[in-house]
């Protein structure tokens, strides 16, 4: 990475860096929609006549792809995984996917980028046509350059190669970037793809594991993304 790129390594936000663009998770950093998609594997596990688990275990599907979730927390074997994904999108497509609310500071600071140049772009494991309406449904759309997902049938949780789509489609080059996201995939993904990252602690990850993980930066709130930014003036206002 050049030596004007460089990340401040105690992550005091002291040595502020400007990116071309950034890239956001969607579920747990921009919207908590843990409610909606806990509701409906719940669904799915009991019409299929399996044990529905903790609320603590309901909370580690928010983010990852939902075959993985299945396999890795329920202990499916792969097929049965997937027929719990259809039975799940009956209950998500019929109205729990508007099950959620926008964290607080997401809008203003996605309006700020806009107004200073800065691209945006949501990069998530959600399939991509949901993740476009769920955000035009409450109207985002608007702040994002890009918005990339998986195809529906696609069982990989690989966030790098869907960060390395954005950029193409954003034509910059990872050092131009910065990822962020609540969870160590998005960490793990950035760090894979050569790109900075900031780890946001009001999500569904631990700060433990963005920090085990390399996370750039943290943030406890949604202002506190824009001291990485240089947008740190503005984060002392709000």
């Amino acid at each position: 990475m050049p030596e004007g790129n460089k990340r401040n390594a105690d992550r005091s936000g002291k040595d502020h860096v400007m990116f071309k663009a950034v890239l956001f998770d969607l579920d747990g950093t921009i919207n908590d929609s843990g409610p909606g998609i806990m509701n409906s594997v719940r669904y799915s596990l009991e019409k299929m006549g399996y044990p529905v688990p903790g609320t603590e275990t309901l909370r580690r599907f928010v983010g990852p792809s939902l075959v993985y979730s299945y396999t890795t927390f329920c202990g499916l074997d792969e097929e049965t995984a997937w027929k719990a994904v259809e039975v799940y999108r009956e209950c998500y497509h019929a109205g729990e996917c508007y099950n959620l609310f926008i964290y607080d500071g997401i809008r203003e600071l996605l309006a700020d980028l806009k107004k200073a140049g800065i691209a945006s772009a949501v990069v998530t494991s959600k399939p991509e046509g949901m993740a476009k309406q769920i955000l035009e449904h409450f109207d985002m759309t608007q702040y994002f350059d890009a918005i990339v997902g998986p195809d529906p049938y696609d069982p990989s949780n690989k966030k790098s190669a869907l960060i390395k789509r954005a950029l193409n489609m954003l034509h910059l080059s990872a050092d131009e970037v910065i990822m962020v996201g609540d969870s160590r995939f998005d960490i793990i993904g950035a760090k894979e793809a050569g790109c900075a990252s900031i780890g946001v602690t009001y999500g569904y990850g631990t700060r433990e594991e963005l920090v085990e993980n390399g996370a750039d930066y943290l943030a406890d709130t949604a202002d506190q993304i824009r001291v990485p930014l240089g947008m740190i003036d503005n984060a002392l206002q709000n």
